[in-house]
């Protein structure tokens, strides 16, 4: 088996008093899609930057591409790694081709990866055009091709898309797949969890600076055991009696409407209540099923009802 290219155990950091990070354990295998999220203050940004070389921890270990980020050794493997933060500043008065170039020579790239990088991200027509002029999105997909510089084997992504509309939101995912095929691991953090929730291959959960649950999206819905939402449509009133054996499994949530149900159905009592709802018959035109989005599960683990 390959090595993690990132692994943590049990790091806490602390300023002062405050734990921002406190006990947590991960690891991140090689050409993985890892989702990194929480509320605001949870500790994704102090993970990050203690991932990064940036931030000591205060006690435990953290080791990137195998090796410890405590030390001078970890300033050569910094040049592996690929890092597009949040806010990136940029110089307005340079060109996009200039921005890259610049970048280039901080990290030591080869400066012939400017054009092909700016064409990747589709940006080659914007090349000479001054940054100062450039969109919030043109802005962000230059900041992603100063990630890609020389080439890194892991890629820190905050907040990736943000500003960015679905179509090169779409392009931004394709490029990711494109990179996982050639073993390239990422880390990322998204307030759209709607977005990544079928892109990840697991998710962290940061709660207060702990781990509240890691694992792929499907089975921390399983350990949640949060209800599945069920929208029934009726081409008829149902009886008294119909609607206590659907409430026998799916308690009624609400009739939306006098055509509409909609139920919660604990997630061990689906196929019990789909042999419910079919021996309605006719009286059911159509019946929608949805499971828990990610964004569900973490209000679930922070104990908030969704």
């Amino acid at each position: 088996m390959n090595p993690p290219v990132i692994e943590l155990h049990q790091v806490e950091r602390r300023f002062g008093t405050l734990a921002a990070v406190d006990g947590v354990s991960f690891r991140v295998e090689r050409g993985e899609l890892f989702g990194l999220t929480g509320h605001n203050g949870a500790g994704k940004s102090t993970l990050f930057k203690m991932m990064l070389g940036l931030l000591e921890p205060s006690a435990g270990s953290v080791r990137v591409l195998g090796t410890p980020t405590r030390g001078a050794a970890f300033r050569a493997v910094r040049r592996r790694i690929g890092y597009l933060p949040e806010q990136l500043a940029l110089y307005d008065n340079l060109s996009g081709a200039e921005t890259l170039a610049y970048f280039a020579r901080l990290k030591g790239a080869k400066l012939q990866q400017v054009v092909p990088l700016l064409d990747k991200v589709g940006l080659a027509h914007a090349a000479q055009r001054r940054v100062g002029t450039y969109s919030k999105g043109m802005r962000q997909r230059l900041g992603l091709a100063q990630a890609l510089l020389g080439d890194p084997q892991l890629l820190f992504l905050d907040e990736p898309t943000n500003g960015l509309d679905p179509e090169a939101i779409h392009a931004f995912y394709q490029l990711l797949s494109e990179l996982r095929a050639q073993g390239v691991s990422m880390i990322l953090t998204s307030h759209i969890l709607a977005e990544i929730q079928q892109r990840v291959d697991r998710v962290a959960i940061l709660k207060a600076g702990k781990l509240a649950a890691l694992g792929t999206v499907q089975s921390l819905r399983e350990a949640a055991a949060l209800p599945l939402g069920v929208t029934l449509s009726t081409s008829r009133p149902l009886t008294t009696d119909e609607l206590a054996r659907l409430d026998r499994h799916a308690p009624l949530r609400q009739a939306a409407d006098a055509g509409q149900l909609q139920l919660a159905c604990p997630p061990l009592a689906k196929m019990a209540l789909l042999a419910e709802v079919a021996a309605l018959g006719a009286a059911v035109r159509d019946v929608r099923l949805a499971e828990p989005s990610l964004e569900d599960v973490i209000l679930g683990y922070a104990g908030v009802t969704p």
